[in-house]
Order: structure tokens, then C-alpha cells, then sequence
């Protein structure tokens, strides 16, 4: 006996729950004909009468109620089991639209989504580069799934948790003449001298400007102001003036001697790095792997 067609068990139940196989083959989106084919082929592979057809309808005979009765659990778990095979192909072939602040996307980024291809080969990621402020408003506004900032307070809007500290140096080319401080530097002196900075919105610029405001310090005034971690970095390497950036970015220079690492009395400049998402949503597939992957590392 050959295993029979699931889509003629479906209609078998259907049957039996409307009384016609009119209104059953409507149900499934098939002709009558059609249907009344499919359901004798069952009863010619079952070898026994499933349904009993009348002027008012039809009925199913006791073996159809029995048969009927299996079939309804058979597809409970057949369609389970699609359910789940759903769920899993659209797990493996999910899009993940990532933001991240330059410090982030530059420095802690790459391993976190090395390791979320090790686990979901499949999924596509996208991966856009920007402020903190920028990718705030990229999350907020639906355009990237789960983003990662660096300013101290973390914006409105927006999920939020937090996913390891940073720090933040201030740094000089070795012949600068803080180079030759026997002494640290205090906020005021740093305040008072021009320094090369990030743009407005970025997290390295308003953890510096918070930093100094919290000791009553003024704003620095910019000897340069650019837009990414890494031109900020080459331009202090390149002799242009001191600036104050995340240890992540400049702790090979500072190792190899290219840059010089600045003390500064009384200055926190200890910073959190977050995730955010949409207010309100639930962090699942891809997302949710790579925040725990983040949070983790």
C-alpha cells in the first residue's frame, strides 16, 4: 500500500468537519471534480470507503471517522514541522542591517560578525558606518535592525543595552611639547588648547565635551575638526596637533612610539558602548545572535 497523498487527507478532514466536498474543495482552493478524484484515489489506496455520498451531502462512513480522526493528527505534525522548517530556512537566510559608530564598525565590529558568520553562514548583513547620532536615528527611523553607539547618555527612542566600556586618551606626536610634561595635564589646559576632533554627533566628541563640562571645564575650541576616527588618527601621527580618541584606535601607536599617551588629572573619560534597536521590538534571529556575540567578546 502506497502512503497517501497529504493533501487528500486534508481534504478527507475538511470533509468531515463541512459535510460537502464542495465547500472542502473550495477550502483548498481546488475544483469539485477534482476533489472527488482525490478522494477516491484515497479510498482505492486505503482499500476501504471513506465517505458516504448523499442528495443533502455527504458523510464519512465509521472507517472515514477513524481514518479521518488519524489524519487530523498527522497533519497537526506535518504542519509543524513546516512551521519550523520556515522558521529555521528564514533564520539561516535572514538580512541583518547593522549601524555602527566608527570606533565600534572599526575595532570591535569585524570580530563580532566574523563570529556571527561562523554560526548563520547564510544570512546577508549589511553593515553602515556613521555617528552615534546617525545610527540612533537609523535604528529609530526602521533603517538598520540593531546598532551600536558610543556617547555617554544613550539617546530616547530606542532599545537599549549596554555592551562593554571604552576609554579615551589623550594623544600627541612625540615631539609635541606635552611630550616633555613632567607633570599631568588638567582639564583647563586641555580645554584651553585647540584639538583635532570628530564631527558634532559623533560619541568620541561629546564624551570629550561631557568629560570636561562635569569637572566645569570650558569646550575645546577645534584645530581640526574631520569625520572619521581613523583621519582624526593619521593626522595626529602626522604632526598636526594632539586629540583625545578611544585606546582601540591608537594602542599599536602608542605601543610602536608614534604616538605619545597624555595623562590628564581629574578627567574621566571613560565611556560605555551600547546597542540599540527600535522601541519596542524584540531582538530575534540574527540580531539577537549578534548582540549576545557582542556582549560576550
Amino acid at each position: 500500500m502506497t502512503t497517501p497523498d497529504t493533501e487528500a487527507l486534508r481534504l478527507l478532514v475538511l470533509v468531515g468537519d463541512l459535510g460537502s466536498i464542495g465547500a472542502a474543495a473550495a477550502e483548498l482552493h481546488i475544483s469539485q471534480p477534482s476533489a472527488s478524484k482525490r478522494l477516491s484515489r484515497l479510498e482505492r489506496q486505503l482499500a476501504l470507503d471513506l465517505v458516504q455520498r448523499t442528495r443533502q451531502g455527504c458523510t464519512l462512513t465509521p472507517s472515514g471517522v477513524m481514518v479521518r480522526d488519524w489524519a487530523r493528527q498527522v497533519l497537526v505534525h506535518l504542519d509543524g514541522l513546516m512551521t519550523g522548517v520556515r522558521a529555521l530556512r528564514a533564520q539561516h537566510q535572514a538580512r541583518l542591517r547593522v549601524a555602527a559608530s566608527m570606533t565600534v564598525a572599526e575595532y570591535l565590529a569585524p570580530r563580532w560578525i566574523s563570529r556571527l558568520r561562523g554560526t548563520m553562514p547564510d544570512t546577508q548583513l549589511e553593515l553602515d558606518v556613521a555617528n552615534s547620532l546617525a545610527v540612533a536615528e537609523a535604528v529609530r527611523h526602521g533603517h538598520a535592525d540593531l546598532g551600536f553607539i558610543e556617547t555617554p547618555v544613550p539617546p530616547d527612542g530606542v532599545s537599549v543595552r549596554h555592551v562593554t566600556r571604552d576609554r579615551m586618551v589623550v594623544v600627541a606626536p612625540p615631539d609635541h611639547p606635552w611630550a616633555r610634561r613632567t607633570r599631568p595635564l588638567s582639564p583647563a589646559e586641555l580645554a584651553a588648547t585647540p584639538l583635532i576632533v570628530r564631527e558634532d554627533g559623533s560619541g568620541t566628541r561629546e564624551t570629550l565635551y561631557r568629560a570636561l563640562a562635569d569637572v566645569g571645564a570650558a569646550p575645546v575650541t577645534p584645530l581640526l575638526e574631520l569625520h572619521s576616527t581613523t583621519a582624526v588618527r593619521n593626522s595626529v601621527v602626522a604632526g598636526a596637533g594632539p586629540a583625545v580618541l578611544s585606546v582601540l584606535a591608537v594602542a599599536t601607536d602608542l605601543a610602536e612610539g608614534r604616538l605619545i599617551d597624555v595623562p590628564v588629572d581629574g578627567l574621566d573619560l571613560r565611556r560605555p558602548l551600547h546597542a540599540v534597536w527600535r522601541a519596542g521590538l524584540h531582538l530575534t534571529g540574527p540580531a539577537a545572535a549578534l548582540l549576545a556575540i557582542a556582549m560576550r567578546t
